[in-house]
């Protein structure tokens, strides 16, 4: 009669395992199905064109090359933009010490002027002087 019993509980203890191994197996299954699904819906970017090919040159620390010579040829960057617009922008960065970020404020403009009026005739573009000066702990220039 024992015997019968412990047969009996080793016989549903297996049934038991089994079940389980089945619902691990239906779980991975669901798995592997949603992983697929994902898979095909990701947007493919690299299928994708892009509408404007951006044409921008973008030199730092080196000399325009102008028709006379002019001792601020040395803008911190420049940025040349080639496509319809046109545009170059001469960008002169200074971090200074506070009290004189107003001071540089003015001076920067009128120190690349020559440069900008020798570069937007050379290249026939619009020229902007862009000067971005900040104080030592972040200061900037009211307005």
């Amino acid at each position: 009669m024992l015997n019968i019993i412990i047969i009996i509980i080793i016989i549903i203890i297996i049934i038991i395992i089994i079940i389980i191994i089945i619902i691990i197996i239906i779980i991975i299954i669901i798995i592997i199905i949603i992983i697929i699904i994902i898979i095909q819906v990701i947007d493919k970017n690299y299928e994708q064109i892009p509408e404007r090919v951006i044409n921008v040159n973008v030199t730092y620390d080196v000399p325009v090359i102008t028709y006379r010579t002019i001792l601020a040829n040395r803008s911190d960057r420049v940025l040349h933009d080639k496509n319809k617009e046109k545009t170059c922008l001469l960008i002169d960065i200074a971090i200074t010490n506070d009290l004189n970020v107003i001071t540089k404020e003015t001076e920067k403009p009128s120190k690349y002027k020559d440069l900008e009026i020798q570069v937007s005739g050379i290249w026939k573009e619009r020229t902007k002087n862009v000067p971005c000066i900040t104080g030592e702990s972040g200061t900037i220039k009211k307005g």
